[in-house]
């Protein structure tokens, strides 16, 4: 297992590293917002996120590394600057081979927070 607790955190300014902290299989700084939160996330290099699915509509933004994501069996590979987006309900999992942090935006259709 990664200890999450020694997840560089110096590449986010001091505005979101004092965001409340996401709990959650992953590291990450929480910035609610009406029927969306906002994931300041880290993943440290050997990072697995097993199969799952969520009710929420997810996209994201990888800001320094890279994010493998298997949806439907397939693998597709996000590095910085490229987004990715989910299905509220669809399978997925993913992967990270070097240390990578991302910003997701986890909207719900109830309008409620996501998370």
């Amino acid at each position: 297992m990664v200890d999450l607790t020694t997840m560089k955190r110096d590449h986010f300014p001091q505005l979101i590293t004092s965001l409340p902290q996401f709990t959650g299989p992953f590291d990450a700084f929480k910035l609610g917002a009406n029927g969306c939160d906002v994931l300041f996330a880290s993943y440290p290099a050997g990072t697995k996120v097993e199969p799952h699915d969520h009710p929420t509509e997810n996209c994201g933004v990888i800001t320094a590394g890279e994010l493998i994501l298997i949806v439907d069996g397939e693998e597709a590979r996000y590095s910085v600057g490229q987004w990715y987006y989910l299905k509220p309900g669809q399978t997925h999992a993913a992967r990270f081979e070097i240390e990578t942090s991302e910003v997701e935006f986890w909207f719900d259709a109830s309008g409620e927070p996501a998370v």
